[in-house]
C-alpha cells in the first residue's frame, strides 16, 4: 500500500487556511517528501505524521515557497534523535543551495546525501520507490516527479518444481534475491510470472503544460498537478510566469487518463477553487480541487 498526503495546496505564500504545496508518501516504513516550503512542519503536525522517518526529500526547484522550510525541518529531525542518513534529490546546485540554508542549521546528527539532477529525465531507485524525475518548463530549472511502487509477478510453484529449486529458497527468490547454491545461480525470473501492475503517483507544479507531463502521468493512480489560476482571463499571466490554469491541467489529464487528478498550488488570490471545477470536469471528469491534508490510500489491484 502507498499512502499519499497532500500537506498543502498553496503557491507563492502560506495563508492562514492554506499551507504551501508539499506531498508526503509512505510505503513499507519509508517516507518520501516532495518540496518543503514554509509551514510544511506545521502541516505535518496537523496531519499527525512525524518528520523523523523521512528518508528522501525531492525538490522540484529552488524558489522559496518550495524549499524555505527545510532548515527547520532538518533541525526538528535532528532534535528527534534521528541518526539515519537523509537523501536529498533536486536540480543541479542542490548541495550549494542546501549548504546556504544550513547556515542556520549547521549541526545535524545525521548525514545528508545529495543526488543532483542534470538530465532531462532521470530514474532513481531508493527503498521501495522508483523515482522518475522529468524536466518541465518554468522560469528556473524545475522537475516533476513520478513515484512508483513496482510489483513483481506471482510465484509459480509449478515452475519452481520443474526447475528443481529447493523449497528453502522459494521465499528468497520471491523477494527478488539471486542465490548461488554452489551448483548454479538461481534467479527470481525462474519462479515468477510477468510483472503485475504497480502503483504510481505523478506530481508536478510550477510549469507550463508540456507533453512530458502527460507521458509520465499516463494511467497513474493519482496525478497531482498545478492549477495556479482558475479564473477567466488569467491565461496571459500563466504564460508570462510559466504556470498553468485549471483548464490546461485538465487537458493534460485528459491525455494521460489517470484514475484521478488533484489540482494544487493555487494562487493566493484564488480563495474558492472549487467554484471553477464544473468547467474543469467537462474536460476531465475525475478532476478534484484538492484541499490541504487530503489523503489517498492506494492499494495494488486484486488479481
Amino acid at each position: 500500500m502507498l499512502d499519499i498526503c497532500l500537506l498543502g495546496t498553496g503557491g507563492m505564500m502560506p495563508l492562514p487556511y492554506r499551507w504551501l504545496t508539499a506531498m508526503m508518501a509512505r510505503c513499507d516504513g519509508s517516507n518520501l517528501l516532495i518540496d518543503c516550503g514554509e509551514g510544511t512542519q506545521i502541516a505535518l503536525k496537523e496531519k499527525g505524521w512525524s518528520p523523523k522517518p523521512i528518508d528522501i526529500i525531492c525538490f522540484t526547484h529552488y524558489h522559496a515557497d518550495h524549499i524555505s522550510g527545510l532548515p527547520g525541518l532538518l533541525l526538528t529531525m535532528g532534535n528527534a534523535e534521528r541518526t539515519e542518513p537523509l537523501t536529498l534529490i533536486g536540480p543541479k546546485g542542490l548541495e550549494r543551495v542546501v549548504g546556504a540554508l544550513r547556515i542556520i542549521a549547521p549541526e545535524l546528527p545525521f548525514e545528508l546525501k545529495f543526488i543532483e539532477l542534470s538530465e532531462n529525465r532521470e530514474q532513481i531507485t531508493i527503498a521501495p520507490y522508483v523515482i522518475d524525475a522529468y524536466r518541465v518548463n518554468h522560469n528556473v530549472i524545475c522537475y516533476g516527479y513520478s513515484i512508483s511502487i513496482p510489483r513483481t509477478g506471482r510465484f509459480d510453484v509449478d515452475r519452481a518444481r520443474e526447475a528443481e529449486i529447493p523449497q528453502k529458497f522459494w521465499s528468497r527468490l520471491q523477494k527478488g534475491e539471486t542465490i548461488d547454491d554452489g551448483e548454479r545461480v538461481l534467479t527470481p525470473d525462474m519462479v515468477l510470472g510477468p510483472d503485475r501492475r504497480g502503483l504510481k503517483v505523478t506530481y508536478c507544479t510550477d510549469t507550463r503544460p508540456v507533453p512530458v507531463i502527460a507521458e509520465y502521468a499516463k494511467e497513474a493512480d493519482l496525478f497531482i498537478c498545478e492549477g495556479m489560476y482558475g479564473e477567466d482571463g488569467k491565461e496571459t499571466k500563466a504564460r508570462e510566469y510559466k504556470h498553468m490554469t485549471f483548464y490546461e491541467a485538465a487537458k493534460l489529464a485528459k491525455e494521460a487518463q489517470p484514475k484521478e487528478m488533484w489540482l494544487t498550488h493555487y494562487s493566493p488570490s484564488l480563495t474558492r477553487p472549487e467554484e471553477y471545477m464544473d468547467k474543469v470536469r467537462e474536460i476531465f471528469p475525475r478532476a478534484k480541487a484538492a484541499k490541504d491534508a487530503w489523503t489517498a490510500e492506494l492499494e495494488f489491484d486484486e488479481e
